[in-house]
Formats: C-alpha cells, sequence, structure tokens
C-alpha cells in the first residue's frame, strides 16, 4: 500500500462525511433487526464511499456493511496470492449515537492486501480528527504521530467494551464486563469500535476489547493500532481473525496479557 490509495481512501472518508453530516438532524430511521439501527445516511455515506474507491481502484474487492455488500469473496477469506485487494468499509461506525444526535462516530475505511489488513482510514466528522495509517509506517491523527500509553496494569487503565445488540443479562460479555470493572480503573462503553481503537492507539483509552463487532467495525482500527504500537489479540491471547474480530486490544503487551486472563 502506498500513499495514493491513501490519499483516495482519505477522500472517499471525506466524501462520506459529508453526507453524514447533512443528514445528521433530518436523518431517516429503520431498523436492521431489533435494536439493530440502519439510516439514510449509512446507505449514502457508503455509495459515496465505494463510487470514489472503485473509481480509482475498479478492479478492488468490495466490503461494505450496507446494501448486502458484506461477504469478501473467497479468494480473500482463504488469502490466495491471486486474491485482488479488498477495501473493508464502514460508512457510519456508531449509528446509534449517530441517531440520538451523540457526537461518537466515524466513516472507517480498511484496505486488506496479500493476506491482512494494511491501510487504515478512520475519519470523525464532529471532531474533524483524520486517524490514518499504512503498513509499516505509523499511525497518524491530523498528521501527529501517535503512540498508546504506557499502562502495564489493569489497576491504572480506562477501559472501553461493546456489547452485541439485544444483549441479555445471561451473556458471556456481561460476565466479562463485571470481570473487567472490577479490576480496572474505570470501564466506558462508547459506541464506535473505530474510534475506540483510535484512542488505544493514541494512548486516551489504555485498553479496548469486543467480541460482536464485524470485519467492517474493526478493518481500518486494526492496522492504525499496530501501527502505533499497540498489542491486539483475540480475547483468549490467541491470533487474531481479522475477518471474525474477537479481539482484546491494550496500550502494551503486560496489559493484554492480564486483559485477556479477565475475559476468558
Amino acid at each position: 500500500m502506498d500513499q495514493d490509495h491513501l490519499e483516495v481512501a482519505v477522500r472517499a472518508a471525506r466524501a462520506a462525511a459529508v453526507e453524514l453530516m447533512s443528514r445528521r438532524n433530518s436523518r431517516v430511521v429503520s431498523e436492521k433487526a431489533p435494536r439493530d439501527l440502519v439510516t439514510d445516511a449509512d446507505v449514502a455515506a457508503q455509495r459515496a464511499i465505494r463510487s470514489a474507491l472503485q473509481a480509482a481502484y475498479p478492479e478492488y474487492a468490495f466490503v461494505g456493511e450496507e446494501q448486502g455488500e458484506n461477504d469478501p469473496p473467497d479468494s480473500v477469506l482463504r488469502g490466495d496470492d491471486t486474491a485482488p485487494p479488498c477495501w473493508v468499509v464502514d460508512p457510519l461506525d456508531g449509528t446509534v449515537n449517530y441517531v440520538h444526535r451523540l457526537q461518537n462516530f466515524a466513516v472507517s475505511i480498511g484496505l486488506w492486501a496479500r493476506g491482512t489488513m494494511r491501510l487504515g482510514v478512520i475519519y470523525d466528522p464532529v471532531y474533524e480528527e483524520l486517524f490514518t495509517a499504512i503498513d509499516g509506517q505509523g499511525a497518524y491523527c491530523n498528521g501527529r504521530l501517535m503512540q498508546p500509553s504506557r499502562c502495564v496494569t489493569t489497576d491504572q487503565a480506562l477501559v472501553a467494551c461493546s456489547f452485541p445488540a439485544g444483549i441479555d443479562r445471561h451473556a458471556p460479555e456481561i460476565e466479562q464486563f463485571v470481570n473487567v470493572l472490577e479490576n480496572c480503573r474505570s470501564l466506558r462503553r462508547l459506541g464506535s469500535c473505530a474510534l475506540n481503537m483510535c484512542y488505544v492507539a493514541d494512548g486516551r483509552l489504555d485498553a479496548y476489547w469486543a467480541t460482536s463487532v464485524k470485519s467492517w467495525d474493526a478493518a481500518a482500527g486494526i492496522v492504525i493500532a499496530r501501527q502505533a504500537g499497540a498489542t491486539i489479540t483475540a480475547c483468549n491471547g490467541g491470533e487474531l481473525n481479522e475477518w471474525v474480530p474477537k479481539f482484546c486490544l491494550s496500550s502494551t503487551p503486560q496489559l493484554n496479557a492480564q486483559m485477556t486472563k479477565l475475559l476468558t
């Protein structure tokens, strides 16, 4: 991946943000499933992203949250050498926040190639923060090099989590929540996987875990967090599956080891 890919992704993210902000006070809301919302802004933003990306790279595959474009080609999932690069897009990460006019939402664009996620762009249109990373080149917020905190123990950690829509009290995520809550400094549920991952990369959060997010929620954040120097694993401490991202992200390896013990 190179600067040209990054510039195209940034333009696409900004085009999507225009759609989101123009509809922020007049969005049309419906349910994809109980408590799982979608708006006309999600759809318009994805169309804007798709148009920009495919104009520049028409041969690339495309995965997006909306409009039934959820599945990557089989060759991508297998990691075949002949698989095309694949854009992985969430046009509006944090839809519930957006619907309720809370500020924590973002556009997320990742690019998979040669077996892993290699480029990430996440744009927060409210605070106008642009988070970017290319594999091997560091991670940046508005051009400033990011790095995670040096937190190494859960008792000093500010942690975030994500829950699935429609969770009930007997779900394993509730036990995980209580385990972490009893052991960390404080615990947040902010509502945007993409921004949570950026906040760990930038030292604003110390750890974040999620068991129910999709590839498009986490694709860009995986690259940004890794390039910033954070530690990301599966929730049990094993290797992360980027297409089924049940993960624990932490500022340091030491903190990640403690977090994953609490999650398993």
